[in-house]
């Protein structure tokens, strides 16, 4: 390789750090958390692999749900709640249906997901309220149907639905739970980031006004990534279903800041802009490894939050020095 070749690849990987910190060192983080967990429990087999990748599924999908916004430079705090609803969903209407029917039901749900980040997205650009305060009002009317669909956790799928989130394909080292995440996101988010539509979102969360006089739509794209985020959440409200095997109207309480916390450790500024969607899928990963180690350890996993809280601060603080010293050169 030349030094024209390797100037040239030097400078392809920088820019792809500054779009994108997580796609480098979310997976390295990764596999450092699966080392300790293995060292922790050096018997760590396929089912503990197979309960990871259920116990991060619904995060995953969170997180990605969370990604789209942040990335145009928005915020959704109504995501729990629209995860609850499918989940909610899912979970009353085919607990007496066949493998069949429930899988029309699942369409039937991602189209009621989008749906829900349409109402978002109309809320936040019709009365310009700021996104955290219309989302944050938007998540409790959402909960609130949650709770009117199911008051108590109950309901149920037939097993082959619930197989898709739980079993296990051709070797019981590979997760059914990592099959439908990496086919769903991948399935959604490659072709949106490479289309026009996708290199939009970005110009809207790294400048809006750069991206308007560009010829921009702001309220459509900004729309869009509301109806994607939707869409992500109600395949997380199905995952929640596959993975628990019935409906719980305030399980959604958890995925909107944890959602948001594995988009901040995966690498996506809050600002808008930067990162992908690589980052805060492996993130999920990292955070639900966490509060494992801690049982491993027999200490609270409660205390995993104050860890996971220390993380998004230290990563916080890293990301705006390398910000201020980048702004600086």
């Amino acid at each position: 390789m030349s030094a024209a070749q390797n100037i040239g690849l030097k400078t392809r990987l920088r820019r792809s750090l500054r779009r994108d910190p997580g796609l480098f060192f979310m997976p390295v983080l990764l596999i450092i958390s699966l080392a300790i967990t293995v060292a922790i429990h050096p018997q760590f087999s396929d089912f503990d692999l197979q309960s990871l990748a259920m116990g991060a599924l619904p995060l995953a999908f969170a997180a990605a749900a969370q990604a789209v916004v942040v990335i145009s430079g928005g915020i959704d705090l109504s995501i729990g709640s629209a995860m609850a609803v499918a989940n909610v969903l899912a979970a009353s209407a085919m607990e007496k249906a066949s493998f069949p029917q429930s899988l029309f039901l699942a369409v039937a749900i991602l189209i009621a997901g989008a749906a829900i980040g349409a109402l978002n997205g109309l809320i936040v650009i019709v009365s310009r309220i700021p996104d955290v305060v219309a989302t944050l009002t938007s998540g409790f009317i959402w909960g609130g149907v949650a709770l009117v669909i199911l008051e108590k956790p109950g309901g149920g799928a037939p097993q082959e639905f619930l197989n898709l989130g739980t079993g296990t394909l051709f070797t019981t080292w590979i997760p059914n739970a990592l099959v439908l995440l990496a086919v769903a996101v991948g399935a959604i988010w490659i072709p949106l980031r490479r289309s026009k539509l996708g290199l939009q979102l970005y110009a809207i969360g790294s400048d809006r006004i750069a991206a308007f006089r560009s010829g921009v739509n702001i309220n459509r794209t900004r729309f869009a990534a509301y109806v994607f985020s939707g869409l992500f959440s109600a395949v997380g409200g199905l995952g929640l279903t596959m993975t628990t095997g019935i409906g719980a109207p305030l399980a959604g309480v958890y995925y909107t800041l944890s959602g948001l916390a594995a988009v901040v450790v995966g690498g996506v500024s809050l600002a808008g802009g930067r990162g992908g969607m690589l980052g805060p899928v492996l993130a999920a990963f990292v955070l639900t490894l966490i509060p494992t180690d801690l049982i491993f350890l027999n200490i609270d996993p409660n205390f995993g939050q104050v860890i996971q809280g220390t993380l998004i601060v230290v990563i916080v603080m890293v990301g705006g020095f390398v910000e201020m010293e980048r702004h600086r050169k």
